[in-house]
């Protein structure tokens, strides 16, 4: 007898594996996510433990605050860490312009 379930599953499997898409399961503060996306299995695994290690590290500050407002916080810190790098980002693109700037005068 064939699994209804399973063919339904090998067969969505299948259209993700044309789309380019990869599906795995991460744990992120002791829960199970299966995640599909067409990043490499081990960019999604880094990005589940970054957010993992974030929301850990709110939760062991507050340990009375409900998990949604910890993943909540952990993506506020997620978030500033994201504007500081887009700030440095734009310090050193200036930064860069600059040096160029200043080398085409010298020439």
């Amino acid at each position: 007898m064939v699994n209804n379930h399973n063919m339904r599953s090998s067969e969505s499997e299948r259209k993700n594996k044309e789309l380019g898409k990869n599906r795995i399961t991460v744990k992120i503060y002791d829960e199970e996510y299966v995640i599909m996306g067409r990043a490499e299995p081990l960019v999604i695994e880094k990005i589940a433990n970054y957010v993992d290690r974030k929301m850990r590290l709110v939760g062991q500050k507050n340990s009375q605050l409900s998990l949604s407002k910890i993943a909540v916080l952990a993506a506020l810190n997620i978030a500033e860490d994201l504007v500081k790098l887009h700030e440095d980002y734009d310090l050193l693109s200036e930064q860069l312009d600059e040096v160029k700037r200043l080398s085409a005068d010298t020439e």
